[in-house]
């Protein structure tokens, strides 16, 4: 542990030392959460303060790359750390993966354009988190061993199910896995413009596979503190820097952004059309998506079980539910912030006496250039190294859930029928993990020119539709059965990717085809109460001696998820 917490504050210290130029990078990164196709600006300079930090960053997490190899001895020190890892310690790993770039600096461009109406993000994906995850946090830690798919078929039958809860993963994963990877060869491609994309992404790709191969769940977990510390250590420092140029008055703040903005006194409206239509059923749609979409992301739900037991599941929730809204309530200030100090700036606005909103680069950077106006180019430079830790974090984390679908529930309970050693499932997961790494850096190449945002609503959606109301399902409803589950995860997948196919955002925005079939962007109000009916109707139609054994199987499922007796103990601590 001595060696992680020297790295940490070794990082720390350096963090405030170096520069970079980040314009390029952060309208990739963030491409994700603001729909908007991403103009590149002009090649920025080489700049070796940011090409020192990011070789310090580098350096710091092979060491603790190394430190966990050392560490991890057996299939639960792989996929779950040892089970040793605290309460606190999850919570902030939970924040790490939950807070990434693009949620950053998205949101703060939400509430640079729009005032309040960009607080729907932060709110609909904060609201989650004790709604859903208080729900279920201590019963997937008592059910599960290293998969959300240990838990959908604890009492049903093994082979069906969890080929459904892979696949769902699996497309999650993949899909997420494209956006973060675009973004982090962009980033640094921007950090070293003399490198080549293609070989910025096989550099990253190279990365992730060594720190998911040796350091396995103990490496991720503390790439993820650290970089949800910078994260919020940076957002931190651009709040207090935006109140102290206000005087530390809210009124201040707010009645000066309200004079700069060309809306004036519409940013500070609560209710605003979603994009360019006043539709209850796109708001509805847009909140079920950010809410339950969170409670199905597999690299969240491996989280829960690296905790120590049931105690630890419920504070890594409640540590992790105060780092995120935090960290919500810094990125409200700095859209603020940007409209006051980044608005009509002509440093900063592409032209001034057309629009004094449009930046130079994008619709995504205001955050990156309130770092420049706030602390200049050192400011500037600690934000681009925390935006390459927090894809680089989050990253590991995909790469490592999609890993464990592949061994854990696939190979080891589906092909080999629990039969398989420990030590032939983490190889299988270590190959998993290449394979998927070689499959990130392929797919960034491909993906380096398209718009990524139907990629994060293609998972956030499939995560919301499928594995968000199978999981509750099995988990608190005694009629389950394995026929419900199957045909209820299917509906969602393939419900969740055929109507975003044909909805906006792929079928007028990518695809060029002319007015959506569907009308709506995301098609969560559309599909989640399919998938429920659907799983409902199969599961009480079901009269078969399996489907009743798996339905009086339930008791016992509940009685360990309430419990705990029989659950996965810690193996270190």
């Amino acid at each position: 542990m001595k060696p992680v917490k020297n790295a940490f504050r070794a990082m720390l210290a350096f963090a405030a030392l170096l520069s970079a130029n980040l314009v390029h990078a952060a309208e990739s990164a963030v491409a994700a959460v603001v729909p908007t196709v991403i103009v590149a600006p002009a090649e920025p300079p080489l700049n070796w303060h940011a090409i020192v930090m990011f070789l310090i960053f580098v350096a710091i997490t092979l060491v603790i790359t190394y430190w966990a190899a050392t560490r991890t001895k057996n299939a639960t020190d792989f996929y779950a750390a040892g089970r040793g890892i605290t309460g606190l310690q999850n919570g902030m790993a939970i924040a790490g993966d939950y807070m990434s770039a693009a949620s950053f600096l998205g949101i703060a461009a939400l509430v640079y354009m729009n005032g309040f109406y960009g607080l729907i993000f932060s709110v609909g994906w904060l609201v989650g988190w004790p709604i859903i995850l208080f729900l279920i946090a201590e019963r997937l830690r008592n059910l599960g061993k290293y998969t959300y798919g240990d838990v959908v078929s604890f009492r049903l039958s093994q082979g069906p199910v969890r080929t459904m809860a892979a696949i769902g993963s699996l497309i999650v994963v993949i899909w997420y896995l494209i956006g973060q990877a675009v973004g982090a060869g962009q980033l640094l491609h921007t950090l070293v413009p003399q490198m080549s994309y293609q070989l910025s992404i096989v550099i990253v790709g190279a990365l992730i596979i060594t720190y998911v191969t040796f350091g396995g769940m103990k490496a991720t977990t503390w790439v993820q503190i650290i970089k949800a510390g910078l994260l919020l250590g940076g957002a931190t420092l651009m709040a207090i820097g935006v109140m102290a140029h206000e005087g530390f008055s809210f009124a201040k703040l707010f009645n000066d952004a309200v004079a700069a903005h060309p809306k004036h006194l519409e940013i500070m409206k609560s209710v605003v059309p979603i994009g360019a239509k006043a539709n209850p059923i796109e708001s509805i749609s847009l909140g079920l998506t950010l809410m339950f979409g969170t409670a199905g992301l597999p690299h969240i739900l491996m989280r829960f079980f690296t905790v120590t037991d049931s105690k630890a599941a419920r504070k890594s929730v409640l540590y992790g539910t105060c780092f995120i809204g935090f960290f919500y309530i810094l990125t409200f200030i700095i859209g603020f912030g940007a409209i006051v100090l980044v608005a009509n700036n002509p440093e900063y606005v592409a032209d001034i006496s057309k629009s004094v909103l449009n930046l130079k680069g994008g619709g995504s950077m205001p955050a990156v250039y309130l770092s420049h106006a706030l602390g200049g180019n050192l400011f500037l430079g600690f934000i681009a190294a925390v935006a390459f830790a927090t894809i680089l974090a989050v990253v590991s984390g995909l790469t490592l859930a999609g890993a464990s679908a592949l061994s854990h529930d696939i190979y080891a309970r589906v092909i080999m029928k629990g039969k398989a050693t420990e030590k032939q499932e983490v190889w299988v997961s270590k190959m998993s993990v290449i394979g998927l790494g070689i499959l990130a850096i392929f797919l960034g190449i491909a993906f380096e020119k398209q718009n990524v945002a139907y990629i994060v609503a293609l998972t956030f959606s499939i995560a919301a539709c499928t594995n968000f109301p199978i999981l509750v399902l099995s988990i608190f409803w005694r009629g389950l059965t394995t026929r419900g589950a199957v045909l209820g995860g299917y509906t969602g997948i393939f419900g969740s990717i055929g109507l975003l196919i044909i909805g906006p955002t792929v079928w007028t925005k990518v695809l060029n085809m002319g007015p959506a079939i569907f009308p709506y962007d995301f098609p969560t109000f559309v599909v989640l109460p399919a998938v429920l009916v659907v799983a409902y109707i199969a599961s009480v139609t079901d009269s078969s001696e399996s489907g009743k054994k798996e339905q009086a199987a339930y008791d016992a499922q509940m009685v360990r998820a309430e419990t705990g007796l029989g659950s996965e103990v810690g193996a270190s601590h």
